[in-house]
């Protein structure tokens, strides 16, 4: 398992939670489950107190999202190590069952986790991913969805670093919203001027235009 793999649990973590809509998925401890995926020999370390655990990390994980968003890397690298130093980990070389063409095992690096309960597993294991990441990738590649209102975390992978939303589907929102906004302002326009919505919106399309020097 690549070390870059670990960084999507951050993210997975991070999401149980919109804060604008007031909504948080994370209530029981199948929630809490649910968030290890294959890992399923830790995830049955979960007990009821690991939800409110679970969720002092989230909101840890979170700033460090806020931070890097919002341009402060060194806050964002701080918080980080704070959680790198509370939750560590030893890494380890592995290679499971699987085998190439020459019967020899594929060694890859491992994080080994040795926790005293489910939180503090993945947390380590969470914050090591988005360490990885941010050294391997930037800090900016770490964003919060700019799509109102939602405030999802995402890790950027685009070629040119030009990713803002953490869906297609978020993405799609924005553009329809920008749409009707442009639309919205043609309309008040026209009504204003006396021209009609597509010819106020055609305007808006391309700006005010200087007159030439015959004045037209």
């Amino acid at each position: 398992m690549e070390l870059a793999y670990y960084s999507d649990y951050a993210v997975r973590l991070v999401n149980t939670e919109e804060p604008v809509r007031g909504k948080d998925s994370l209530t029981s401890v199948e929630a809490v489950r649910d968030l290890f995926g294959d890992n399923q020999s830790a995830a049955r370390r979960a007990t009821e107190a690991d939800v409110t655990r679970f969720r002092g990390v989230r909101a840890r994980l979170r700033a460090v999202f806020d931070a890097a968003d919002g341009g402060d890397e060194t806050l964002a690298v701080d918080l980080l190590n704070s959680l790198l130093l509370e939750f560590p980990v030893s890494p380890q070389i592995s290679g499971h069952d699987f085998r190439d063409d020459d019967g020899r095992p594929l060694w890859h690096m491992h994080l080994a986790d040795h926790p005293s309960n489910a939180t503090a597993g993945y947390a380590a294991i969470a914050a090591m991913g988005l360490a990885f990441h941010l050294t391997e990738y930037g800090v900016d590649r770490l964003g919060v969805c700019e799509a109102t209102p939602c405030r999802n975390a995402y890790l950027d992978t685009s070629t040119n670093r030009s990713r803002r939303y953490c869906s297609d589907r978020c993405a799609t929102r924005a553009n329809v919203a920008a749409y009707r906004a442009r639309k919205r302002l043609a309309a008040d326009r026209s009504d204003s001027t006396g021209l009609t919505a597509d010819s106020a919106q055609r305007t808006s399309a391309n700006g005010d235009r200087r007159p030439g020097p015959s004045g037209r």
